[in-house]
Order: structure tokens, then sequence, then C-alpha cells
């Protein structure tokens, strides 16, 4: 077994089981792209064994921090199974579903979400990918599921030195699903969709959007960056007047005009535009349009910290405008899904917004990943997905 020694002080991470070991710790060592090391303190005492990446700044992601744990099948299956089961008992009330969440789980690189019977994985680091078809078969074992779809796309794949893969790892057939939950409909399609297919983590914010449209009786919803509508579905179906959604892409925009006749709703009620989101807000405050509440999930502006000061400057901006276009008692939903930009950051960020626009906003409450997208204690950058609903100040 090949051993990567580290610097002197460098070990605290890995002692309070932080999983990740950053290119700058190590003093000596190396292996092959996914191999299995050991990883020393600088005084040679074993700390973790890890999956070696040559190309990542991470260039150690942790397997287990037991010297006596042997990295095999056995392994990933065990850990596999302690991720489906902790599923089973959430009960969550939905066909669409994470399995497992990465390092969350003890399974850095690693995301798979289940959509009925067919499971969409990701293997977004050199370790996952290196044990894939064991991984694979453990999972179609565990689950009973016969069918599994790999989506490993995303960016982080090329941070790893790896090329993009997607396409039928086990089983084939239509990729096509329709999305149950909170009662409602909701197309997708998991070769095409974003993520995995869909955005699983909003399961959660969407129902609170719901909630709030019943309570506060929406006139005008203002949906940003609205992908497939899944929000547009759900202030609609909380009795929302009118919901405009907004998003660059046509076909995203087709499929949510499919999603709202899929749960009855008036298309009437609806108004959609294929447009940039930024352009589309000074538009409309240049024009003194109002909305009753907003949403604005961007997508991934900052994957990392080193983007964080780039990206800060465009949520202050479309936050500002948002801020603009809501009258005294109208909601603000604001999303970020940067790893890069944590909790406390993001606050300041809209904070800032709010007094550039010139007002004043309560914080009605505070949203994340639904329950299946866990943070640990070891593991704080897990809580990627962060969120404020905001009503502005009578």
């Amino acid at each position: 077994m090949k051993t990567i020694r580290l610097k002197p002080g460098k070990e605290r991470s890995l002692q309070r089981h932080h999983p990740w070991v950053f290119d700058g710790a190590i003093a000596k060592g190396g292996a092959d792209a996914g191999e299995t090391v050991r990883v020393d303190s600088a005084d040679g005492q074993f700390l973790a064994w890890g999956a070696y990446s040559p190309a990542s700044k991470i260039r150690v992601r942790a397997w287990s921090f037991d010297q006596g744990q042997r990295i095999d099948a056995g392994l990933f299956r065990d850990t596999l199974r302690r991720a489906i089961a902790l599923r089973e008992r959430m009960g969550i009330a939905s066909n669409g579903l994470r399995l497992v969440h990465g390092e969350s789980d003890g399974l850095p690189g690693l995301v798979v979400d289940r959509y009925g019977e067919t499971l969409v994985a990701q293997f977004g680091a050199a370790g996952v990918e290196r044990w894939k078809d064991v991984i694979a078969d453990a999972l179609l074992d565990l689950t009973g599921c016969t069918r599994l779809y790999e989506r490993s796309d995303a960016s982080s794949r090329a941070l790893e030195g790896l090329p993009e893969v997607t396409g039928w790892l086990r089983g084939d057939g239509p990729t096509a699903f329709e999305l149950q939950e909170h009662g409602w409909r909701l197309g997708l399609d998991i070769a095409l969709g974003h993520k995995t297919g869909y955005y699983l983590d909003q399961r959660d914010s969407r129902l609170a959007l719901h909630e709030y449209a019943k309570r506060l009786k929406f006139a005008q919803v203002l949906n940003c960056f609205s992908y497939t509508g899944g929000f547009s579905v759900a202030a609609l179906a909380g009795g929302a007047g009118h919901v405009t959604s907004i998003d660059s892409s046509g076909p995203a925009l087709a499929q949510a005009r499919e999603n709202l006749l899929l749960n009855g709703l008036d298309p009437a009620r609806a108004t959609f535009i294929d447009a940039d989101v930024n352009a589309s807000l000074r538009q409309f405050v240049a024009e003194g349009r109002l909305f009753d509440a907003i949403v604005l999930d961007p997508p991934k502006l900052a994957p990392t910290a080193a983007y964080a000061e780039r990206a800060a400057r465009a949520y202050k901006d479309i936050n500002r405008l948002a801020f603009k276009l809501l009258p005294p008692g109208g909601v603000l939903f604001t999303f970020s899904c940067s790893g890069g930009i944590g909790v406390e950051l993001f606050h300041k960020i809209v904070a800032s917004a709010a007094i550039d626009a010139g007002v004043d906003g309560a914080i009605l409450q505070r949203l994340g990943g639904a329950c299946d997208h866990p943070m640990t204690t070891a593991f704080p950058e897990g809580e990627y997905l962060k969120g404020l609903v905001i009503m502005k100040k009578l």
C-alpha cells in the first residue's frame, strides 16, 4: 500500500474526520488515479485510508479513519447499505430521492438519486471512478432496481482529470420520468435534465413557497431561473393568481408548460419568458413592475471559494433588483447553491443588496437542502444549498 506523508501540522482536519487532503498539505508520496493510499502524519502516525487523485487540488479523499478497515467491495456495499437505510427511515413522500450524497454518506464524489425503479449516478472523483463497477453492482442489489443511468457530466470531473461520461451503466430503456411530490406531477428526463434529471434538493423549498402562497394569497409571482417550473407549479397550486417564469432555455420552458397541464393548472395564469434573467429584472424595474413574491434560484456561481468574490457581486446584483420589484409586504425567496458561498456570506450579500435597494426586510425563514441531502458535523461543506425567505417591511 502506498503511503502519503503530510506536512507538520496538517493532520488536524483528518483527526476531526474531515475527508479532504489538499495538495499543499502533502510532504511526499503519490499514487495512480483512484488508488487507495495510507495517509500518515508528519511523524508517521496513521490518519486515514483514502483515494488518491493526482490531477485534483483535493489530492486525497478519505474512505476510512479506521486503521483496521479493508478498502474492498465489502466496505462499499456496507457504506451504501447505511446510506440507503437512512433514507428509508426518513419516509420521504416522493418517488424521487437522493440515496447517496457524497462525502456526507462516506463516499466522496458519489451522488446517487432514485427515480422510481431507475437509479442515476454521478461519479465525480477518481476514487469512486475506480470502484465504479463494484458500486454499480452493489446499488442494484441493495435497491432491487435493474436500471442505472450514469450522469458523470458535472464540471468537477474535469478537476479530477476525468472525461465526461453519460449513458446506461446497467440496463436500458426510456429516460423520461414523472416525478411525484406533494401531490404534484413534474415531468423530467434523466438523460437531459440538470444534475441527475431534477433539483430534488429543492423539494422542501417548493413546498414552502406553496404554503406561503396559500397563506398570503400572492396575486403576482415571478419565478427567475425557473427551469421546468417546479416553483411555478408550487405557487399556482397554492392559489397564486399568476406566475411569470423566466429562463434562458426554451426546452425547459416547454417542459414547464407541460408540467402545468399535468397538474390541471390553467395556462392562462402563467407567462413564460425565454430571456436573460438579469436583463429582464432591469427591464421590469424600468417599467415599474411589482410582484408579490419573487423566486431567485440561480445556477451555481461559485463552485469553490476561489470564485466567491466574483459570485458575490452577481448574487448581490440580482437580489438588489428583486428587492426593487417587491411592494411592501412582498416576499423574496432567494437561494444560492454555490459551495464556495457559505451561509453567513450569503446572508451578508443579501443584506447588502437590500441596503443598496433602499429597503429593509424581515427574515421569515431559512431554507436548505431536503433531508435526503444531508450535511454532517465533520463535513460542513455539505451545506451547499442555502435560502432565505424575506418579507419587505410594510
